[in-house]
């Protein structure tokens, strides 16, 4: 069979920045009604929202009037009204749903930041807590659809104004809860937010929570040439402004919203002197299974010149809480640090090519590409060939295909 493309596609050119801005504070349904009225196509992302293994509810979008402003309100229909799932469940659905490497990323870093902060909150284990209100179908589809529409618009970067919360007190599963809830104020530590004298929830836990995960910065809209935007509708009309939240889309000039910068992340960090290999290598599995960036193993010598060696963990900001209890309940550590850092990942992109009838996905960067090993070893134990020209293959099928030029390997 021939070498032909199947879904490949070379990355978009430009780095395109999705900047939210909360005047009126975001939620999940405000967050993707945002986006569908910017221009992401309904049908595409239900596409995707479909792969989620989740029966039982339904994505609409209406077109609504919030205090005089043309906006689109996200409708989330569901039969369930009693699952409160874990973090454990939730990123078990999102890795079994097949979406798009970056909607994955997306959605189980939100997650991770939910787990995180409600476990902080009521100091119990992020790994176990229930996620009551945010555990729910809407909830999910509000995330990985708010993770699809961003794909679906190619956007590469997130960054959101200072967030407005509401004053009072908010009912919840747990019963009457200061407004802002303590989960949202967990979200948001670090960023810029102010109140309102507005009696209504202005910020809910997965809006706080997709800012927490996505956005790499918060302040005035970043320099940008203007493509697109949209107002996503909250469910009710407000006296005092307009109950909605504003995306803007557009082309980073000057460099891009983030170059300056870079992307925040942490990096935690824990010496061990008393584990085996065995479990060193289950520990970077597992912690790179539970969202983040990447994690390597380095060996030091620590006092009394005892062989020891350094777990890292490179993640974003919202996973640390998360992805610190993983390292402990992974290694026993009795101690993990954290440095804060910076980093200036390309944009890339993701399809596959087939190679004698087998799929082999290739990932790719502004100029370079490279096949997926998992996927090439697997297709040379199925046809016989030698791994190099499995890979050879699917590097001049991704090229015939339009993708960028394969550069070296690392």
């Amino acid at each position: 069979m021939s070498d032909t493309p199947v879904g490949g596609a070379a990355p978009g050119e430009g780095h395109t920045v999705a900047w939210f801005h909360c005047f009126a504070g975001i939620a999940g349904d405000m967050a993707l009604g945002s986006l569908l009225d910017a221009g992401a196509d309904l049908d595409e992302v239900l596409a995707l929202l479909r792969r989620i293994p989740v029966a039982g509810w339904t994505l609409q979008s209406e077109e609504v009037l919030r205090g005089g402003i043309a906006c689109t309100r996200a409708v989330v229909n569901s039969q369930d009204t009693h699952t409160h799932r874990t973090h454990a469940d939730l990123a078990a659905l999102v890795r079994e749903a097949g979406l798009p490497a970056r909607v994955t990323q997306r959605s189980l870093t939100v997650f991770s930041a939910l787990a995180g902060a409600e476990a902080e909150v009521h100091r119990s284990d992020p790994t176990t807590v229930h996620l009551h209100e945010v555990g729910g179908h809407d909830a999910l589809v509000d995330v990985v659809g708010t993770a699809a529409a961003l794909e679906v618009l190619e956007v590469d970067e997130v960054t959101a104004s200072p967030v407005a919360l509401g004053l009072g007190t908010v009912t919840s599963a747990h019963g009457m809860l200061p407004n802002p809830p303590p989960a949202v104020i967990k979200l948001l530590g670090g960023a810029p937010a102010y109140g309102r004298p507005t009696p209504v929830e202005l910020t809910t836990p997965t809006g706080a929570a997709l800012l927490a995960g996505l956005a790499t910065s918060f302040g005035p809209m970043p320099a940008m040439a203007v493509g697109a935007s949209g107002f996503g509708a909250g469910s009710a009309e407000l006296d005092d402004l307009p109950n909605c939240t504003q995306v803007v889309l557009g082309r980073a000039v000057g460099g891009g919203a983030g170059d300056a910068g870079g992307q925040p992340v942490t990096q935690l960090e824990a010496n061990l002197d008393d584990v085996t290999g065995e479990q060193l290598a289950h520990a970077v599995a597992t912690l790179v299974d539970a969202g983040a960036h990447d994690a390597w193993i380095t060996p030091v010598v620590m006092k009394k010149g005892r062989p020891a060696h350094t777990v890292h963990v490179l993640c974003d900001p919202a996973q640390a809480p998360y992805l610190r209890q993983v390292l402990r309940s992974t290694t026993g550590t009795l101690g993990v640090r954290a440095l804060e850092g910076q980093r200036w990942p390309s944009p890339r992109t993701s399809g596959s090519v087939e190679v004698e009838g087998e799929t082999v996905r290739v990932k790719a960067g502004p100029d370079r590409a490279k096949p997926e090993f998992d996927d090439v070893a697997q297709a040379a134990t199925r046809t016989g060939l030698p791994v190099q020209e499995i890979s050879s293959r699917a590097e001049e099928a991704w090229r015939r295909a339009g993708g960028p030029p394969v550069g070296p390997s690392r």
